[in-house]
């Protein structure tokens, strides 16, 4: 008889293993989707972590495309506006308050395009 139950229980398992729900691909730290509350941009699988004012909660959401509204990349990893897609740049005056206050605004740009607008 336990020779038969190890066999069968086996069985069980892998008659089984297709309907155990699969590991959902983000977690409660990192890898978190748009709209999601986070601390730092490294958190969010769009790369932004982003706050509508200095006291309002930062929320996950979608990089920049091109010609939105974006801010250079900061050391402080929260943004006003996030940074651009990748492949775009940023076109936006850099000053040191700017960087300070993580305010350097300006527009996504295709750095290969040869249509600039501005």
């Amino acid at each position: 008889m336990a020779k038969l139950l190890l066999p069968c229980l086996l069985l069980v398992l892998l008659l089984l293993a297709p309907a155990l729900p699969a590991p959902q691909g983000r977690g409660l730290i990192v890898n978190l989707d748009t709209g999601e509350l986070c601390l730092n941009s490294f958190q969010c699988k769009s790369g932004c972590c982003r706050h509508e004012g200095l006291l309002s909660l930062a929320r996950c959401t979608p990089k920049a495309a091109e010609l939105q509204g974006c801010s250079r990349k900061s050391i402080y990893n929260v943004y006003y506006k996030c940074p651009c897609e990748s492949g775009l740049t940023c076109d936006a005056d850099r000053t040191i308050v700017g960087s300070i206050t993580n305010t350097d605004y300006g527009i996504c740009i295709d750095p290969g395009s040869s249509d600039k607008r501005r």
